[in-house]
């Protein structure tokens, strides 16, 4: 995953930048996904161990099924800088209605970030 802020900005506050009405309420405003060291903050890194454990339980869904995502337990190895990052799934199991699920991400040939999830399977 490259990370771009740009296009990321532009999903979580439109086109034109508008922040929230509750940040900006707080005084808050849009610096960076980096944190003061320099390496990509945490949070985001959750963000996209969420997004690969869900994309993995997404491609497994009949049609009409969305995925929820109950829990996520993360774990990080090593800083991740700004740049490429690989994110991997696997599906540990898939029941009716929960599925469990570990991700990965790495950088560089180094695993940076570990996660498992339970998703929940939700109809329409």
């Amino acid at each position: 995953m490259e990370i771009d802020e740009k296009p990321v900005v532009a999903r979580v506050y439109g086109e034109h930048g508008s922040l929230p009405p509750i940040t900006t309420t707080l005084g808050g405003t849009f610096v960076s996904f980096l944190n003061p060291a320099g390496q990509v903050q945490g949070g985001m890194l959750c963000a996209m161990l969420d997004d690969v454990t869900a994309t993995l339980v997404v491609s497994t869904l009949a049609e009409g099924e969305h995925c929820a995502t109950l829990n996520l337990n993360s774990s990080f190895l090593r800083p991740a800088k700004p740049g490429k990052l690989i994110g991997r799934a696997t599906l540990v199991r898939r029941g009716r209605g929960v599925c469990n699920v570990n991700g990965e991400l790495w950088q560089d040939d180094k695993l940076v970030a570990t996660a498992t999830a339970v998703c929940m399977v939700v109809a329409r």
